[in-house]
């Protein structure tokens, strides 16, 4: 008999979307709980035996269909985009923890194949303060075996659009156990189709997340089959070696095939990873290192990479780049406003914003265009659509609790985007202060708040990192912004200084919405090509999500919701502070 009881419903996901999930009660009361993300094709009913195998019988567990599988709705194997899929898994965990009252920090994610993936991905750009993910399988890197596969599925995606590929694994190269096997085989739910935007965007996806492995620390435990014909093993040991996590191990089962939970022997990875989570509920994560990661660590030993000169070749080719874009790059006006300014300046900036390609000549039109479409500036883009839709929200729900909007900005270059909210919403009690440090970004952004006729702004010139100064500001603001700024610096006591002062001047209940870099695929590029805006070469520290979260939290503030780009670059986080 089960010691739980299974209850089926759907939940709202970020898009509105109503997907299937089903949960799996304890006969007593707990404040602790698994969620199990299915294999690819498959649906949420095929974890069950998972669950009960693992015999954590005082835990919740919850597993949801992904969309377009099993009881959920959408063309079978498809998404919009494949991170959709990792957004789908941050509202499910926050549904299920706020529903049954279960603290984040009490969850162990169990993934496999290309949930674990999916549970990887989230956990480094989220940075949630899970207990613990156990990665069965992990589909980092899928055994295409036709030659050239991946350019030729971008070749199918860029003639058809959307298109779909069928699964040429069969249930007897799964496991060995032919009752797995044959359930397989007879499941009607279990979709044979994948995708192709779905399965580029897997690749891709997994390629930034083994590179960039280190910005996890979430204690992690990693299932490999010995004799996997889907995945390719050495990728679970690129991805292991990789991981800042201080708990971490990694076991490999001789003979395995790639559904390593439905196995024959499959009781050896399942108490296993029984072991692991247990083990990992015994005490409580240390985050505190995260507050020196810019003394040591994995970003600070990239930073100092980064600030020594390139070697021979690489310093070759960006030279050579950078001569290119000091000459002829000059006809294109966003590199030409760069070298002027700083390619990191408010003015430069603005200029990313507008998005309209200019130039001298319809060679530096063209340069312009390049120019403006580099991966960076779409996901600065993004970032500045995810701002103003956590801005606005923010000042929804301060509107329905009947209380005056008070917003402040403590690095607004010329405040665009505050701006454009305030002039969508004519009829809401709200104000602005908007602070800078540079007097030609505050007389830029006056001129700006004159020609949209909003009288509701005050631009004042003020230090950032001042934490008296900001503190002191008046009125008292329950919106408070800080955007593209801690990201310029690398040094945490000055990020500290000043969030003291952001805690400090929020009203109780108020937000905080911060930006932050937690990873970009150009670094070394800019770092040996491209000035800041002291003129000096533009080399920044990443700060992982964790760490900036961890920043924000010790003075106070608790993240609550988080934004992302399309390319996993820039994230926008809001954060409250607690009334008392």
């Amino acid at each position: 008999m089960s010691a739980w009881t299974v209850n089926e419903g759907f939940f709202e996901s970020w898009d509105g979307t109503e997907l299937f999930y089903r949960e799996w009660q304890p006969s007593e009361a707990s404040d602790k709980a698994l969620v199990v993300i299915h294999r690819g094709h498959e649906h949420s009913g095929r974890v069950a035996q998972q669950i009960e195998d693992m015999g954590l019988s005082d835990f919740w567990a919850f597993s949801w269909d992904c969309r377009g599988h099993g009881k959920s709705p959408g063309d079978r194997g498809y998404a919009e985009n494949y991170y959709d899929l990792i957004k789908d898994l941050d509202t499910f965990v926050k549904y299920v923890s706020e529903k049954h009252g279960i603290p984040i920090e009490n969850i162990a994610i169990v993934a496999n194949s290309v949930g674990a993936v999916t549970a990887s991905t989230w956990v480094h750009d989220y940075a949630p303060r899970i207990r613990a993910m156990v990665l069965a399988a992990p589909a980092f890197r899928i055994r295409l075996y036709v030659p050239g596969a991946v350019p030729l599925l971008r070749l199918l995606q860029k003639i058809k659009g959307k298109a779909f590929i069928s699964s040429y694994v069969k249930s007897k190269m799964l496991t060995h156990d032919p009752e797995q096997s044959a359930s397989y085989d007879a499941d009607e739910l279990i979709t044979r189709d994948i995708a192709v935007n779905v399965l580029l965007g897997l690749h891709d996806t997994s390629t930034r997340i083994m590179d960039d492995a280190g910005a996890i620390f979430t204690p992690t435990l990693v299932l490999s089959a010995g004799s996997d014909w889907v995945v390719k093993n050495c990728a679970h040991r690129k991805f292991f070696n990789g991981l800042s996590s201080t708990m971490k191990e990694m076991e490999v089962y001789p003979g395995f095939y790639h559904a390593i939970l439905y196995e024959k022997d499959r009781q050896k990875p399942l108490g296993k990873a029984r072991e692991f989570i247990l083990k990992a509920f015994e005490k409580d994560v240390d985050r505190s290192f995260l507050l020196k990661a810019n003394e040591k660590g994995y970003t600070k030993e990239e930073y100092d990479r980064l600030c020594k000169p390139a070697p021979i070749p690489k310093s070759w080719i960006f030279g050579c780049q950078k001569l290119a874009m000091k000459t002829i790059g000059k006809l294109s006006n966003g590199v030409k406003v760069g070298w002027e300014t700083g390619f990191d300046s408010g003015r430069s900036l603005d200029y990313i914003y507008e998005n309209e390609a200019r130039g001298v000549t319809p060679l530096g039109k063209l340069l312009d265009r390049s120019y403006l479409d580099a991966v960076g500036w779409k996901g600065i883009r993004e970032r500045g659509v995810n701002l103003e839709a956590c801005l606005k929200s923010k000042i929804n729900e301060i509107v329905a609790a009947g209380k005056p909007v008070r917003i402040m900005d403590i690095a607004t270059g010329c405040g665009r985007y505050v701006l454009d909210v305030l002039k969508e919403l004519p009829d809401v009690d709200a104000s602005a202060l908007l602070r800078d440090r540079e007097p030609g970004n505050l007389e830029a952004g006056r001129k700006l708040a004159e020609s949209m006729d909003l009288k509701n702004v005050t631009y004042e010139e003020g230090d950032a990192f001042d934490a008296d100064s900001i503190t002191g500001a008046t009125p008292a603001p329950n919106i408070l912004i800080v955007s593209g700024l801690y990201e310029l610096f690398p040094d945490n006591d000055m990020i500290l200084t000043s969030l003291k002062g952001v805690a400090g001047a929020l009203q109780d209940g108020g937000y905080l919405i911060y930006t932050c870099q937690p990873w970009h695929p150009q670094v070394e590029m800019i770092a040996r090509t491209c000035i800041n805006r002291d003129g000096d070469p533009w080399i920044m520290r990443r700060r992982t999500q964790a760490e900036m979260d961890e920043l924000v939290r010790s003075v106070g503030l608790w993240k609550t919701e988080m934004k992302i780009d399309s390319y996993g670059i820039f994230t926008v986080a809001v954060a409250r502070k607690e009334a008392k």
